[in-house]
């Protein structure tokens, strides 16, 4: 017995070529979402940038602004506690936001250097080791800076109002210092692959 014989119905596959498997979106080189992020970066830098001139300038300024009958209210969000603007607390403050701003317009100046080599095309320089390294102490720093000023202020400058901050707090800040470490050496690594692969060709 013969089976009959199956006919055509028109339906053909569509042929894939390499174009088509390839990510809508890049990740490194011109175009890519690095350099869309580079954008991202610019701007923010140049923002903060203008922040951290004019709190220098606040801050240099406050060494003439008069403060006579000038009162500050600490609070944490619950209880407030009023008390006389001195100029050292004018000072100190003033610092510690210059000092705080200036240490993530440094990181932003590393962040937009290494996503310039990414929207080249060529990550694993030896420069983006150190410059990683360099944000990860500059976030240290910062971290630091910030966990002494508050236990400053919650035990000096208000007492019973503002709580200093725990070592449960540093876990995140921690946390992300690390990540930014064990970055450095990923980097370090490729550039040393890519270093040997030039010598092998």
């Amino acid at each position: 017995m013969r089976l009959p014989k199956l006919t055509s119905i028109g339906i053909h596959a569509p042929r894939l070529t390499g174009a088509d498997l390839r990510p809508p979106l890049r990740t490194l080189g011109p175009g890519s979402v690095s350099s869309l992020l580079k954008i991202a970066l610019d701007v923010a830098y140049v923002l903060l940038a203008l922040i951290t001139g004019v709190l220098l300038l606040l801050w240099v300024a406050s060494v003439f602004i008069p403060l006579d009958n000038i009162n500050v209210t600490v609070t944490d969000g619950d209880n407030g506690r009023q008390m006389p603007l001195t100029r050292p607390l004018l000072l100190f403050g003033v610092g510690a936001m210059t000092a705080y701003f200036g240490g993530f317009l440094m990181i932003l100046r590393g962040l937009r250097k290494i996503f310039r080599t990414l929207t080249l095309g060529d990550p694993f320089q030896p420069d983006n080791v150190r410059r990683l390294r360099q944000i990860g102490l500059i976030l240290a720093v910062v971290t630091g800076g910030v966990w002494m000023a508050q236990g400053l202020v919650a035990a000096r400058l208000a007492p019973g109002v503002m709580e200093p901050q725990g070592v449960s707090d540093l876990l995140t800040p921690v946390f992300s210092i690390l990540v930014v470490f064990v970055l450095a050496e990923v980097f370090r690594e490729g550039a040393r692959l890519r270093r040997e692969s030039e010598l092998t060709i």
